[in-house]
């Protein structure tokens, strides 16, 4: 009768963990390029609040000069610094973003919660409002309120936040009314917690994070239509230097002095990426099923 040899049992290690693990690296490294980026367009817009290279209206430099010590990205068609309204820009797109997304949360949280709450044909009604706003581009809207108001800086910013609003309260009635179908809010109901209560205690904790994602991708979204707004001459108007207003003094130098073109396109990219970046990074964390799926 002949020995058997014991059977060694080698642990296979779980194929789908070894699988997430550089998928969740590649997420964190995604979050982590978007904060950088946005916070070095957060950093021009800070250090321009305290100190410029040049002053705003200065235009005694050398007309289209190139870049140089005295002048970083060289100077304009006028002689003004390119980095010192490059670095306007920047404050001025952060005011625009974090404006017009203020104005989309505000009225769009309060016409969402008012459908989900609604009798069905006030819910219809707004429903129906809603969509046709959002079938308008939200330049197009942007346009017409800036037509109307004037071109001016805050015009620019009801006006975007105006157009965005009627995304953010469709996002906020869909999500409100899943969470109002919940147990644990007929629990609550049940046990005497008034409207208000719930609210605050289910709806709004439920819903912030998927909501805070929709606005840090609205946000971009205003950065973009500010620019397109002040290229078309319906932003913000001079001194004031706009992204968008420099691209489109750019635009007839932009094969002799290509600088001040290539300068503001880039901090958009920049900026957008960035926060479109942060806007995946936080989606993976409010959504459970992109996180481990």
């Amino acid at each position: 009768m002949s020995d058997t040899a014991p059977v060694q049992v080698t642990e296979i290690p779980d194929a789908a963990a070894a699988a997430r693990r550089p998928r969740r690296r590649s997420r964190r490294a995604v979050l982590v390029i978007g904060c950088v980026l946005t916070a070095s367009v957060i950093l021009l817009a800070l250090v321009s609040l305290v100190w410029l290279p040049f002053p705003q209206s200065d235009t005694s430099g050398t007309r289209l000069e190139g870049p140089g010590a005295e002048h970083w990205l060289g100077t304009d068609k006028l002689g003004r610094d390119l980095m010192t309204q490059l670095m306007i820009g920047a404050r001025i797109a952060l005011v625009v973003g974090l404006g017009s997304v203020a104005i989309a949360a505000v009225l769009g949280l309060t016409l969402g919660l008012i459908a989900a709450f609604a009798w069905p044909w006030l819910d219809d009604t707004l429903s129906a409002a809603l969509d046709v706003i959002i079938a308008f581009p939200v330049l197009l809207l942007a346009m017409l309120v800036v037509a109307v108001q004037g071109a001016s800086l805050w015009s620019a910013i009801l006006a975007i936040g105006l157009a965005q609003s009627a995304v953010v309260a469709r996002l906020v009635r869909i999500l409100a009314r899943r969470v109002l179908g919940e147990q644990f809010v007929t629990a609550s109901r049940t046990s005497g917690t008034r409207w208000p209560g719930v609210v605050g205690g289910h709806i709004l904790p439920n819903i912030a994070p998927m909501l805070g994602v929709n606005l840090a991708l609205q946000f971009g979204i205003a950065v973009l239509a500010e620019a397109s707004l002040s290229y078309l001459g319906l932003g913000a108007p001079p001194p004031n230097a706009s992204w968008g207003r420099m691209l489109f003094e750019a635009q007839g130098t932009v094969l002799t002095a290509p600088v001040g073109a290539i300068a503001p396109g880039i901090a958009l990219v920049v900026l957008v990426l960035g926060v479109n970046f942060i806007a995946d990074g936080l989606r993976d964390v409010a959504d459970p099923t992109r996180r481990h799926g």
